[in-house]
């Protein structure tokens, strides 16, 4: 890239027409704004995954009237938004909506894998003895994407296809240094009760997301599947959970949240640009060699994770953990 951008616009991107996505966690923050301004702009049938249904139809329907706003008069030239019920927290639920939409779709050419849990604990072990932020931000989105693999290959397959998988992952993954990812209690590992301590569980979690892109790029570039996986770091993003997180620290909290925070934090749309130019952009798709694997900062920039997030040996134990744990809840592939 010769120059830095500044901002991602819909002229960026690629016309997504006849083109199927599936967002995570798009009823609110960067997922809402990835499918309102970008996808759906563009022409996509876009399936957003949540889990409350009723969140979801108002945001639905809150994007729905902003696109016929800007249409004007007329049938509208924009794409459309359906709900998928989607529960991260149950990697099993996640398997079993994700083979339902295999029957239920001919195509996927996008997968955004955007939802979070907040870095903002104390955070604590389900029923399978998983961590729940792990479950959240690594392992169900896993699951969600091995599970539509199948579908995605064969999207890829079809004449002028360009292929997509996006982990929307966290600046915050470069504060953590794993020795390992073998063994369950690897995937469980907290760094204490504290707010510097939430910060680097989340950012394990998002390391998780680094690692699992490269590790899948890796085999399907193996297969010569012709599918582009990227992660991405969105900005300092003032989302739900990270008020929650500034407001956990007496006083201090409150004058970084409403004096620094303005300064600090970046809107919605600024944090789903480098999301959208992920999932569409012109670039990737005239350089898909170029970005295989990629971790992108904004605004839309290739950068270098750290080293533990290129480290093939944590690459292949993450995977390998993964489905072990999987297996020995009853998740199979």
């Amino acid at each position: 890239m010769f120059f830095s951008r500044k901002v991602i616009t819909e002229d960026d991107l690629v016309d997504l027409y006849g083109k199927v996505a599936l967002v995570t966690g798009g009823n609110t923050g960067i997922g809402y704004a990835t499918i309102e301004l970008f996808l759906a702009r563009k022409g996509a049938k876009v399936y957003m995954a949540s889990r409350n249904k009723e969140k979801a139809q108002k945001a639905i329907e809150e994007i729905e009237a902003e696109l016929r706003k800007s249409d004007g008069e007329g049938e509208s030239s924009k794409g459309s938004i359906h709900w998928l019920k989607l529960d991260l927290s149950d990697p099993r639920s996640v398997k079993e909506i994700g083979t339902e939409f295999l029957a239920k779709e001919e195509r996927l050419d996008i997968l955004v894998n955007n939802a979070s849990h907040a870095a903002y604990g104390p955070f604590k072990l389900n029923k399978d003895g998983l961590l729940d932020i792990m479950v959240v931000n690594h392992i169900s989105h896993f699951v969600l994407t091995e599970t539509l693999l199948p579908l995605l290959k064969r999207t890829a397959a079809l004449k002028d296809s360009d292929v997509r998988i996006v982990n929307v992952s966290s600046a915050a993954h470069a504060g953590v240094k794993p020795e390992s990812f073998i063994g369950k209690e690897s995937l469980n590992k907290q760094y204490g009760e504290s707010v510097t301590g939430y910060i680097n569980t989340y950012g394990n979690s998002k390391l998780a997301n680094l690692l699992h892109i490269k590790n899948l790029q890796n085999r399907l570039n193996a297969e010569s599947a012709g599918i582009t996986c990227l992660a991405l770091h969105p900005g300092t993003v003032m989302t739900e959970g990270s008020g929650d997180l500034l407001n956990s620290i007496p006083f201090i909290g409150w004058i970084l949240k409403t004096c620094i925070g303005p300064l600090v934090f970046v809107s919605w749309k600024q944090g789903a640009m480098t999301s959208a130019f992920a999932a569409a952009g012109k670039e990737v798709a005239a350089e898909r060699k170029r970005y295989e694997g990629v971790y992108l900062v904004p605004m839309a920039k290739i950068a270098e994770p750290s080293s533990y997030a290129k480290d093939e040996r944590l690459q292949r134990e993450l995977y390998e953990t993964t489905v072990e744990v999987l297996e020995d809840i009853g998740v199979v592939f």
